[in-house]
Parts: C-alpha cells; structure tokens; sequence
C-alpha cells in the first residue's frame, strides 16, 4: 500500500516553456542556456521547449544590427522586447534584392516556424529607396504581432504564408510594402507611405484561396506625396485580395484609390479589392474604378479578424493577442 501510495503521488510529466535574455551586454556564448549577446545566438543554442512547450526571448533595449533566422523547426517561440516601447528593441539590417540575389534574400528577419509570437520589438531594413529591401519575411502560420514596427521602404513586410495578425502596430514604407499571399488581418494599427507608391501588393493566384489582406480600425497616414498620391494597393498576382474597412484614410489618397499593375482588363476583373465604412477625406468612393467592390454590412463581417482568420481549427488571434504582454 506504501508503495502504492508512493506511485500515485508522482506527478505527470508536462512541457515546460523556455525563457532566455537577450542583452547586448550580455556574457554568454554558444555554451550559454539562457543568456545570450544577439537574438540569432538565442535561436541558434536556446534550449528546446518540446512541442508543446514555447521559448521566450526576452530582449532587452538594444539595436541589434543582425540577420535574423526562426527557423520551421522553432515553433511556438515568442520576441518580447522588455523597453518601454517597441523603438528601444530594433532588429536590423542593410539588406537589397540588387545585392543579395532577389527580393526572396533581401529580408533582415525571417519567420518559418508556426505560432510565432512578437510584442514590443521593431523590425527594420536601413536600405532605403534603392530596390527590394524587406524588414521582414513571414511563412508562419498563427502569428501574432503587438505593438510592432515595420521600417522599411520597398517591400518591408513580406506577409507570405499562412494566418498572420498584426494589431496595434505601425508599418511604413513607400511602395508594395505589404506584399505576399499570406492570409493576413492589421487592425488598430497606422500604415504609413512617405513617398508616391502603393500600400499593398497582395498576391493570391487562384479564387479558391482563402489568402488576403484585410485592414481594419486603423488609421492610414502620408507624407511627400502631395501632387501624385498613393494608391491603397495593385495587383502582383491576377486574384489579388486586400479589403480596406473601418479605417481613417487621408485626402492624399488618389480618388481611384487603387491601380492596376499591367494595364490587363481580364485579370482586373479576378481581383477582390473592397472597402467598407471607412473614414477621412480619402474614404469617398465615388471615382473608384468599377473592377472594385463596396461591401455591404453583412459581406463585411466576413472579414472581421476573428472570422477571417478562424481556419479549420478555430484560431482566435484576437484572444490570444490579448494575453501577450
């Protein structure tokens, strides 16, 4: 009975999370389990959490002047930056297509693993205005941004695969800056264009994906683009989806709106670019072009974040993102 007892009260084995620091001043090296000087270091020798646990980078102030790889294998980790907001924690680099064999190498950060989480952290790409420069790539499906920034110029946010929430965050670049074919909802957040180009480039090829962008309860602001505009979005690929709803847009938006990437009336009418109840001195649809839509209340309930991105499995973005720090 004694031994018995004994067995009963051995509790069952259960996954532990995993949380390392990360600290320019930091000491460690390779050999390190929880202290490391670079965020690549972290990912590379940071010990695994199991597949049901998570590993937490807790980054502390800092500008981090690296090229960062999560790779598939890392699911289920999480960036935290520990400043007092999301500029004290920069992830960095000077990266261009022209320079590293394409748009697809360009990116200073690049997300594979599934059920990536980041809070607080500010991924940026310095190369400026001289061809494809992505801040970050993301092929992860369940990720969820909070209270980010995206720097960059052509190209900063490569959303490419997969369910991606970015909410009260800030995007700026000056032409395709948020691009790719991933199934991608900002909300709450600014986008902001400092030169005459197009917010979105969104990229689904066929009508049956269920890939687009949509930005909602966020604000869309502008600078040096008096006299040209900017347009909300063109189409990289013939079903290109982006809806715009809910959000202020700025008298700077050219009364079109949106524009075509090759003059193709065919593909223009496979494309699903909507708006629906949005605001500002941009918002009057009256000379959109007739290949985009307006929604009706119902239609755009379809694309509130908790319904576009629920899936098969039920993902909740909006609950989740609630319990990040």
């Amino acid at each position: 009975m004694a031994l018995a007892a004994c067995l009963v009260s051995v509790p069952a084995l259960t996954a532990q999370d995993v949380h390392v620091k990360v600290s320019p001043d930091s000491k460690g090296n390779t050999s390190s389990a929880d202290d490391f000087p670079t965020i690549q270091m972290a990912m590379d020798h940071a010990p695994d959490p199991g597949p049901n646990g998570r590993l937490y980078l807790h980054i502390a102030p800092g500008t981090y002047k690296e090229r960062v790889w999560v790779s598939r294998r890392r699911a289920h980790t999480t960036f935290l930056g520990t400043g007092s907001d999301p500029s004290q924690v920069v992830i960095t680099a000077a990266r261009t297509g022209p320079t590293t064999g394409g748009t697809f190498f360009s990116e200073s950060v690049e997300i594979n693993g599934d059920d990536f989480q980041a809070d607080n952290v500010t991924f940026e790409n310095t190369a400026g205005n001289t061809g494809q420069a992505v801040a970050i790539a993301v092929s992860s499906d369940r990720a969820i941004f909070k209270h980010c920034r995206f720097l960059g110029d052509q190209d900063t946010l490569f959303a490419d695969f997969g369910r991606q929430y970015y909410v009260d965050s800030y995007i700026a670049g000056g032409v395709d800056f948020i691009f790719g074919n991933a199934t991608a909802v900002f909300d709450k957040s600014e986008i902001h264009i400092f030169r005459p180009g197009y917010l979105t480039a969104q990229s689904r090829t066929t009508a049956e994906q269920t890939t687009g962008y949509v930005i909602t309860n966020s604000k869309v602001t502008a600078e040096n683009v008096e006299g040209k505009g900017f347009y909300l979005g063109r189409p990289w690929r013939a079903y290109s989806r982006v809806v715009f709803m809910h959000t202020e847009l700025p008298a700077t938006l050219n009364p079109q709106g949106w524009q075509e990437w090759r003059s193709n009336a065919a593909d223009l009418a496979k494309t699903f670019y909507a708006e629906f109840g949005n605001t500002g001195l941009g918002a009057d649809t009256a000379h959109r072009p007739s290949w985009t839509h307006q929604l009706t209340a119902t239609q755009a309930k379809t694309f509130e974040p908790a319904a576009f991105l629920k899936g098969s499995d039920s993902w909740n973005p909006v609950a989740e993102a609630a319990r990040l720090p």
